[in-house]
């Protein structure tokens, strides 16, 4: 794995471990989508999502899952091979339901029980976003990717987009307290930008060119048989000496 990926990675899951208490071993929710991915893209889920969260995986499914699956099971034979190899988390319905409700309930209003969703539903996944610390991890091009925290995640431990949401508010609170014992605090007077206007430069003399003369504005116009603009030379004779004789 490429190191912007796994910095990538670890980020996110720092961010959910800060906010939402996320821990290992990591629960990850799994559905029928994502093992039929898994197949077709000749990928090894148990293998894979251990390297790729780089930690303790649990790789979880429901009862419910397994029986939608099972239903269309001449198309996903591969899938629900894969899908039974996981442990199963008790849903509580007693009667099968879709994959998709299954999960929605399992997930709740606040993803108590900290799972990481792994599907590749787009209308599930959409649903998830709207959900406060629900991670969602899928195949893209033929490697797991974990997505960033949507809004709403964002939104609920307070932190707007222009500020470090990786980082806990006890933390934050220390770091404050560190700068202003240091006399380092930010203010706003700090933060103001003080643009410097820049002064009109002259221009280079050797990229000038040179101007042209024009016919009227000729200078080596005669007068008086002397050019314009210049003076005129007297020619020194010298005084001959005559022999006395």
């Amino acid at each position: 794995m490429k190191i912007t990926r796994y910095k990538k990675v670890q980020k996110y899951l720092k961010f959910y471990y800060n906010n939402f208490g996320f821990h290992q071993p990591y629960q990850v929710l799994i559905d029928g989508t994502f093992c039929f991915a898994a197949f077709k893209e000749h990928i090894n889920v148990r293998e894979q999502l251990p390297k790729y969260l780089n930690g303790n995986v649990k790789l979880l499914t429901t009862r419910c899952i397994i029986k939608e699956t099972e239903k269309i099971a001449k198309k996903t034979h591969g899938a629900l091979t894969i899908l039974k190899q996981f442990g199963i988390h008790e849903c509580d319905h007693k009667e099968p339901v879709s994959g998709a409700q299954c999960i929605l309930s399992m997930i709740g209003k606040n993803n108590q029980k900290h799972y990481i969703l792994s599907t590749q539903d787009r209308d599930l996944q959409e649903k998830m976003r709207n959900k406060a610390g629900v991670p969602l991890l899928y195949l893209h091009n033929k490697s797991p990717t974990l997505e960033k925290p949507s809004k709403a995640s964002y939104d609920k431990v307070g932190h707007s987009l222009e500020t470090n949401p990786f980082i806990s508010e006890a933390q934050n609170e220390t770091l404050k307290k560190i700068k202003k014992a240091l006399g380092v605090e930010e203010t706003e007077e700090n933060t103001k930008v003080i643009i410097k206007k820049k002064k009109p430069k002259n221009p280079n003399p050797l990229s000038c060119k040179k101007k042209k003369k024009k016919p009227g504005d000729k200078q080596n116009i005669k007068k008086d048989g002397v050019a314009e603009g210049k003076v005129r030379k007297r020619k020194k004779t010298k005084n001959k000496m005559t022999a006395v004789v």
